[in-house]
């Protein structure tokens, strides 16, 4: 016999469900989109590290997540303070096909905040690109994911229990404290662990693949789409503003940041223009839902300044964040907090800025939760880190160069030997002093991918 399934509570909103369905599955695309930005940006024996370091997050943390993150993170609240969720929901106890949160039901909503956690973790191993070892990065992933993300996300996601939120009164709309400024604070932590070498501004990576950079840029801004207006969790206008100023954002980085960079350079980059559309990203995640869309404008054109700028910072601080983690999510998501301060509207958000006559409480409210979440997350990531590279061995100059069987696995074939017999002739002659230079150069850049 049959049984028909329970009937939804009268709560439920199967418009609101669609949509967070198609939101979620956009969130959880962007750490594959991460893993071909990442992947691009190295040198070509780092590839498969990269993506295998952003796919190891997807698998861990997808886990973690269903074990105990979520109850973490949005469970009831340990002591009504808002720090940290309790356990009643581990291994999703509790919930199930019918349980809502707001008019969805819940399994949607945790599969939309686990892509949050998924991103977040992957995004960290931009800072240490090439330079760590695979068993260190899964014990420090898991381990920050539990120690460092998921309390950070209760403060934070948790609006009603959450300290951040609920007891503070600090506005981030999706995610520019526990996802932006978090990464680039925990990947400057994890930079100054794992430090690469003292020369790393003149050996520092040149893109082997700048169209695999583009593709990954675009995927990450289908998904942001989704991960900002997703945020409003409804099909209602909020998440429509959200989306227009997601928009709106990364538009306005994409001209200042290459404007920064001719004036410094005199030429524009592709790498720049992708970098730039993903600082307005980062920047108008925290203020999507709080700002209007002139706002949304203003806050992609300061990023792209500020951010352009801080990609630098890391050779007066002598920090190799090696694909730029920390100027811009850290940077970025800096800048967002603070717009949401001054531009926040009582006309979206019901909240007023500085700028709209609210004076300065809420700025002052966005500075006190970012120094907390900096303070907090740089300091246990360096101690994670520390303990990680003391107990199983994390830092690693030559990660995989001499790893069995890695040789048998390669991202690009490129086929050596038949670029050599096309600078020698194919045999008609031997080679001039000029092409056994370039031969020699080739084998060097073969083997050093």
């Amino acid at each position: 016999m049959i049984t028909a399934p329970a009937p939804m509570p009268p709560a439920y909103n199967s418009g609101d469900t669609a949509w967070m369905l198609a939101a979620a599955a956009m969130v959880l695309l962007m750490t594959p989109a991460l893993a071909f930005f990442y992947g691009g940006m190295v040198r070509t024996k780092h590839i498969l590290v990269m993506l295998k370091m952003s796919f190891a997050s997807l698998c861990f943390v997808t886990i973690l997540w269903f074990i105990v993150g979520y109850s973490l993170a949005f469970g009831p609240d340990v002591g009504g303070v808002g720090l940290i969720g309790n356990l009643d929901h581990a291994f999703l106890r509790g919930i199930g096909p019918t349980t809502l949160t707001g008019s969805i039901p819940t399994y949607v909503y945790t599969t939309f905040q686990m892509g949050f956690a998924i991103v977040t973790v992957a995004l960290i191993s931009g800072s240490i690109a090439g330079r760590v070892t695979m068993r260190g990065w899964l014990v420090f992933s898991v381990l920050w994911l539990l120690i460092v993300y998921v309390p950070i996300a209760h403060w934070v996601f948790d609006t009603e229990h959450g300290w951040i939120t609920k007891h503070l009164g600090a506005l981030d709309f999706a995610g520019g404290l526990p996802v932006e400024l978090n990464s680039g604070i925990a990947g400057l932590a994890v930079a100054v662990v794992i430090r690469g070498p003292a020369d790393f501004r003149r050996k520092e990576p040149t893109p082997n693949n700048i169209p695999l950079v583009m593709i990954g840029v675009a995927l990450l801004w289908f998904g942001w789409l989704a991960f900002n207006a997703g945020s409003a969790v409804r099909d209602t206008g909020t998440a429509a503003t959200a989306f227009i100023n997601t928009q709106l954002g990364a538009a306005g980085a994409m001209v200042t940041w290459p404007l920064v960079e001719y004036w410094r350079t005199r030429r524009v980059t592709m790498m720049g223009v992708g970098s730039a559309a993903v600082a307005g990203m980062v920047a108008i995640t925290p203020a999507c839902g709080e700002i209007d869309p002139s706002g949304a404008l203003v806050t992609g054109l300061v990023a792209g300044v500020v951010c352009a700028f801080a990609v630098t910072l890391k050779y007066r601080l002598n920090v190799d964040d090696t694909l730029d983690v920390v100027g811009v999510h850290g940077a970025g998501g800096l800048v967002g907090l603070i717009m949401v301060g001054l531009f926040a509207t009582s006309a979206v958000s019901g909240k007023e800025g500085l700028f709209y006559g609210g004076g300065g409480t809420l700025l002052w409210k966005q500075i006190v939760a970012i120094l907390a979440v900096a303070a907090f997350s740089f300091v246990l990531t360096w101690i994670l880190a520390k303990v990680v590279d003391v107990v199983v061995g994390f830092a690693d100059q030559e990660t995989y160069a001499a790893v069995p069987g890695q040789e048998e696995e390669r991202a690009y074939d490129f086929r050596t030997a038949e670029r050599l017999d096309a600078l020698t002739g194919g045999g008609r002659g031997g080679p001039d002093r000029e092409t056994l230079a370039e031969i020699q150069r080739l084998l060097r850049e073969h083997r050093e991918g």
